[in-house]
């Protein structure tokens, strides 16, 4: 199965202390243009299935800003305080398929890493929550 996965696009990034604090997650549209059409204000929503196969839905909306671009903010407050995520976790949104019998937007399994210190060395594991 890990093998099927790789070859699925993703997006990822490492939280920002104001990110993991708001409970929320902002990607520049270039990150995620190959998985969403922008439209300037308008509100799409992200399900996901987390590394335990718990489904989740996410709220997201398409800004633009003249100093930074275009960019997409990513509502998870529920997620991040069940899960209690920090400044520095990795995120990573895998794009799974659609089922036919499944809602038309888009679906991803979403990975949390955290960086942990063992036997003094810094090596990163998937948070299971």
């Amino acid at each position: 199965m890990e093998s099927q996965e790789q070859g699925r696009q993703s997006f990822s990034k490492h939280l920002t202390q104001s990110e993991a604090k708001d409970r929320i997650i902002f990607f520049s549209y270039t990150d995620v243009a190959p998985f969403f059409e922008f439209q300037e204000g308008y509100l799409f929503f992200v399900n996901v299935t987390d590394s335990l196969g718990k489904a989740w839905t996410f709220i997201g909306t398409f800004y633009t800003n003249p100093e930074i671009g275009k960019y997409v903010s990513i509502k998870w407050p529920q997620f991040s305080s069940v899960k209690g995520l920090k400044a520095n976790d990795e995120v990573i949104f895998t794009e799974r398929p659609r089922r036919k019998s499944e809602a038309p937007w888009k679906k991803f399994k979403l990975v949390i890493k955290r960086k942990i210190r063992l036997f003094g060395q810094d090596i990163w594991g998937e948070l299971k929550v």
